[in-house]
């Protein structure tokens, strides 16, 4: 992805679609890594592409990596598949794996 619209295309579709700011992410990973009687390191919280994600907030635009472009298409792709309005729920669904 070489191209400078796909980047800037990119770049604002990771930003709506992570709606956190890299101090909220952190913290979110931090808690959602806690166990009952400690709290993860905040450099350790959270799983690869947690960290990444971190990562890739914290930079500017021209400092974005190959390895950082993939991420970000990755959770762009993974959040619009799980947000698609079709994958929703309609009245009178039952949830998967219930009967």
């Amino acid at each position: 992805m070489t191209d400078a619209l796909e980047m800037d295309a990119l770049w604002d579709e990771f930003h709506r679609v992570v709606n956190m700011t890299s101090a909220e992410l952190a913290a979110w990973l931090r808690v959602s890594d806690a166990g009952e009687t400690a709290e993860a390191l905040p450099d350790r919280a959270g799983d690869e592409t947690g960290q990444h994600v971190l990562a890739i907030l914290q930079k500017r635009r021209t400092d974005l990596t190959d390895d950082d472009l993939r991420v970000m298409e990755e959770v762009v792709d993974a959040v619009t598949e799980q947000t698609d309005p079709e994958n929703e729920p309609t009245a009178g669904d039952t949830p998967a794996g219930t009967t």
